[in-house]
């Protein structure tokens, strides 16, 4: 795969989308774990936030790999590039 050019629009469009997952987050309870666990709804909406969130970043990450440098495989770029992190540790 070769590649072809990174699309400004589509980065600015995801980075914004992971801002507003961010902002969610923050929006939430989280001054003590009892002010958090008092709404048993705040669990599953920071975990949607953060979800979202992640895939936001995992899209914009598999968009700059296949765009930016022709990597055709996301999941096996990105677990070789775990593989080298935990070997090092």
């Amino acid at each position: 795969m070769n590649p072809t050019g990174i699309r400004k629009t589509l980065i600015v469009e995801k980075a914004a989308w992971v801002r507003k997952m961010i902002q969610g987050i923050r929006r939430l309870p989280l001054d003590s774990y009892e002010d958090f666990l008092a709404d048993s709804r705040n669990a599953a909406a920071a975990e949607s936030y953060l979800r979202r969130g992640l895939e936001g970043l995992m899209d914009m990450g598999r968009h700059i790999l296949a765009k930016g440098f022709g990597c055709g495989s996301f999941r096996t770029t990105l677990s070789s590039i775990f593989h080298r992190m935990l070997s090092n540790i």
